[in-house]
């Protein structure tokens, strides 16, 4: 696991803790066993980070589901033993985190079955609409889920937006600025011309943004016709969800970015049982 990851965990534990679970130093200092089951159909995800947690206060943990697998309503994900007052402690730290990371990744294996129906190569991929603190963890779930993760932090990648034209003023002077310092970089356009001049710059992924399938064919048809469509990877992002993603896959584009898969949580309904 990596140290960041444990790291975090730790913190998570302590936000909730504080300085001791009053209400679990109640009761007798006793061993006891628990389960984790879901309330609903789901895909599972961050089950080694719930099994951190509760190891990190030497409870034992036994797996029964593994990242990745579908849950069924009531089926037992894991079972944990050990000291009353770890594992009442723990309970709620670990819930939210596997609840959250399942309810992404759940959603996530929806869009990416969607776009396979489409019989379409497009890769459903995550965004930097993360909640503060939580991006390693809401990536990771989306991978999980099927979908594909890149730019994890800004220093990973150029990406040249509106508010960074919006800066510079010129789309062709700061696409220049790029290509003497990285030799991968992504532009976010919103016409055809500009997605012609990125291509002819050496960009790597051009962006689409919030532009209608109709459009977006267009600009691949002219792509192609100018012999420069196998040089860049299209993405389309922006208004995209559930109702018309089949419609941009479709299309023939590369990837499709979706920010309400971490931006817009519906957690997996999950509960522990003593």
């Amino acid at each position: 696991m990596h140290a960041r990851a444990k790291k975090a965990l730790e913190i998570f534990l302590k936000e909730d803790i504080g300085r001791g679970d009053i209400t679990s130093k109640l009761l007798p200092r006793k061993k006891i066993s628990a389960r984790i089951i879901s309330r609903q159909v789901g895909i599972v995800a961050g089950v080694q980070y719930a099994r951190e947690i509760f190891s990190s206060r030497k409870c034992q943990v036994r797996i029964l589901k593994k990242d990745g697998d579908k849950v069924n309503q009531n089926d037992t994900i894991m079972t944990i033993t050990g000291p009353a007052y770890s594992v009442l402690s723990c309970e709620r730290t670990a819930l939210n985190l596997l609840s959250r990371m399942s309810g992404i990744a759940t959603r996530t294996n929806y869009f990416v079955k969607l776009v396979k129906s489409t019989k379409s190569r497009t890769q459903i991929y995550s965004t930097r609409k993360t909640a503060p603190g939580l991006r390693i963890f809401d990536k990771e779930a989306v991978e999980i889920g099927g979908g594909k993760r890149y730019r994890v932090s800004l220093d990973q990648m150029v990406m040249i937006k509106d508010n960074h034209l919006a800066v510079s003023g010129s789309l062709l002077d700061i696409v220049r600025a790029a290509k003497k310092r990285h030799r991968r970089f992504e532009i976010e356009v919103e016409s055809l011309d500009d997605a012609v001049m990125a291509a002819r710059e050496g960009a790597s992924i051009i962006m689409l943004d919030n532009i209608p399938p109709r459009e977006i064919l267009r600009i691949i048809k002219t792509l192609k016709h100018l012999g420069l469509r196998d040089r860049v990877r299209i993405e389309a992002s922006g208004g995209i969800d559930a109702s018309n993603v089949k419609n941009y896959a479709r299309t023939g584009i590369d990837m499709i970015s979706v920010g309400k898969l971490t931006s817009s949580v519906l957690g997996l309904d999950l509960s522990m049982e003593v």
